[in-house]
């Protein structure tokens, strides 16, 4: 087995301007990566430069990455289910303001976690919302698509199982440009027991079953150790290899052809770890 077209890295910093990204990710072996294309914690940003632009197209030449191995992660604020007009008009907004700065970047993904009812609407009503928000996010924007992560389950956030994901896939009208992204720790705290590697592939099975072919929906993964037990509902990521999880399901995923061709990014709380994580991951299929 060979580590090529395993998109491995962590979700750098793009601290002092997006195209420091691809140099960090660089730095540290990695074959792909993450970054946030904004502010993960504020509304606004100012408009993207066409210098920042070139800046950012000419770090990605140099450090040899294409659109294809980079997950970008949209900002935590986003809350696509929100029932309050005001507030979900205001998580719209930034979407698609996210869904045309990864436009400009020239890439072709963006990653989102679907949202919480806020303990005000039913779950269906809640996935409703969600599907028709993407919908909405779809028609005013082009190339980019959705990518929906899975969660652990806290505070009423949708998306804790895989027949949830399923359920918002049917709604969404064009599913070319819409996929999916599994966290593993997120998986272990909503009660999906990823703590070997036949865990690891029933998961992807179950995937497959409840939303669809991992080739055509399975956009991305996030590589993260847990610190809590199964199904806590607790989402605490670990380093790899520290948490409830371990090193061996990590390394079974990694042989799982589902895996090859779509950004695997690391969301470890160690930096100085990182390149060591990937190191390790890229060994397990070289």
């Amino acid at each position: 087995m060979s580590s090529k077209n395993y998109y491995v890295g962590p979700h750098v910093s793009a601290a002092g301007g997006a195209d420091n990204a691809p140099m960090a990710a660089a730095a540290l072996g990695a074959t792909g990566f993450g970054l946030f294309v904004k502010n993960q914690k504020q509304w606004r940003a100012p408009d993207v430069t066409v210098e920042q632009l070139a800046r950012f197209g000419a770090a990605l030449h140099t450090a040899g990455y294409t659109a294809a191995q980079i997950l970008p992660h949209a900002g935590y604020l986003i809350n696509l289910a929100n029932p309050d007009p005001e507030a979900h008009a205001r998580s719209l907004g930034s979407l698609i303001d996210e869904m045309k700065r990864c436009q400009a970047f020239g890439l072709t993904m963006l990653n989102l976690h679907p949202g919480s009812h806020l303990r005000k609407l039913s779950v269906e009503a809640a996935l409703d919302r969600v599907a028709d928000s993407v919908n909405r996010a779809l028609a005013d924007t082009a190339e980019v698509a959705v990518v929906i992560e899975n969660t652990a389950g806290q505070g009423g956030c949708l998306g804790v199982t895989l027949a949830e994901l399923g359920r918002i896939r049917e709604r969404v009208e064009d599913q070319s440009r819409l996929g999916f992204c599994l966290d593993t720790c997120h998986a272990l705290a909503a009660g999906y027991d990823v703590r070997t590697g036949d865990g690891m592939r029933r998961m992807l099975d179950e995937f497959e079953r409840e939303v669809g072919p991992a080739d055509r929906y399975l956009r991305g993964m996030h590589l993260n150790d847990t610190q809590n037990d199964l199904g806590s509902r607790v989402d605490r990521h670990a380093s790899l290899g520290t948490g409830r999880i371990g090193w061996e399901p990590f390394r079974a995923l990694m042989r799982d052809p589902r895996c090859r061709g779509i950004p695997l990014v690391i969301e470890t709380p160690d930096e100085d770890r990182w390149a060591g994580e990937v190191a390790a991951l890229l060994a397990a299929v070289s």
